[in-house]
C-alpha cells in the first residue's frame, strides 16, 4: 500500500461516510490520525494501518448495509466494488475483535470463511488501538472510556453492549501492547 492507496481510502471513506453519517466520518478521520501517528512502529504497513483505520467503519454506510454487520458489509463493499487490498479488507473484517461480534449476530463462521484473520498481530493490535482510543467525534480517549461510551450508547444488555463487554479484556490487552510498543519507540 502506498500513500495514493492511503488517499484512495479517504475518498472512500468520505464519499459513504461523510454526507450520510457525518459523525461516523468524524470518528473514521480520528482514527485515521491515530494510525499516521503509528508508522514508526509498523515500518512497512503503515499505510495499510491507515488506510484500513479509515475504511474501518464504511460498512455503516446506508448503501451498502446488507447483513446489518458493518464489518462484514464493509469489508464485501471494499472487496467486491473496489478489488481493494486482500489485508485491507480483511483488516476491516475483523477490526477490534470483530468475530465476538459476528458470534453473537450469528455469523462468526460467514466472516471467517470469507475473511480469515490477517496473520500480524502488531497490525491488527495497532487497529484496535486506533479505533478504541477515538471517541464517535474524532477526539482521543482512554480505551476504558471508549468502552464504557460504547456500552452507554447501545445499552448493556444489546447485542453491541454484550459484545463490547466480552471483547474489553482483548481490547484492553491490545491497546496496553500497542502502548508498550510505542513507548520502546520513542519520536
Amino acid at each position: 500500500m502506498t500513500d495514493a492507496g492511503v488517499e484512495w481510502a479517504r475518498r472512500v471513506a468520505e464519499n459513504e461516510l461523510g454526507e450520510v453519517l457525518p459523525r461516523r466520518w468524524a470518528h473514521s478521520q480520528g482514527v485515521g490520525e491515530r494510525a499516521s501517528e503509528l508508522g514508526r512502529v509498523l515500518s512497512g504497513d503503515a499505510e495499510l494501518l491507515t488506510a484500513a483505520a479509515v475504511l474501518h467503519d464504511v460498512g455503516y454506510a446506508p448503501r451498502l448495509a446488507r447483513t446489518g454487520f458493518h464489518p462484514l458489509d464493509g469489508a464485501r463493499f471494499l472487496r467486491d466494488e473496489h478489488g481493494a487490498d486482500e489485508r485491507l479488507v480483511r483488516l476491516v473484517a475483523n477490526h477490534s475483535f470483530a468475530l465476538l461480534e459476528a458470534e453473537e449476530r450469528g455469523l462468526r463462521h460467514v466472516l471467517e470463511g470469507e475473511f480469515p484473520l490477517v496473520n500480524s498481530p502488531l497490525l491488527v493490535d495497532a487497529l484496535v488501538y486506533c479505533d478504541m482510543t477515538t471517541t464517535p467525534d474524532g477526539e482521543r480517549t482512554t480505551a476504558e472510556d471508549r468502552l464504557a461510551e460504547v456500552v452507554s450508547r447501545y445499552g448493556p444488555d444489546s447485542l453491541v453492549g454484550r459484545f463490547i463487554r466480552r471483547a474489553s479484556p482483548e481490547i484492553i490487552a491490545a491497546v496496553s501492547r500497542t502502548e508498550s510498543v510505542l513507548s520502546a519507540h520513542p519520536r
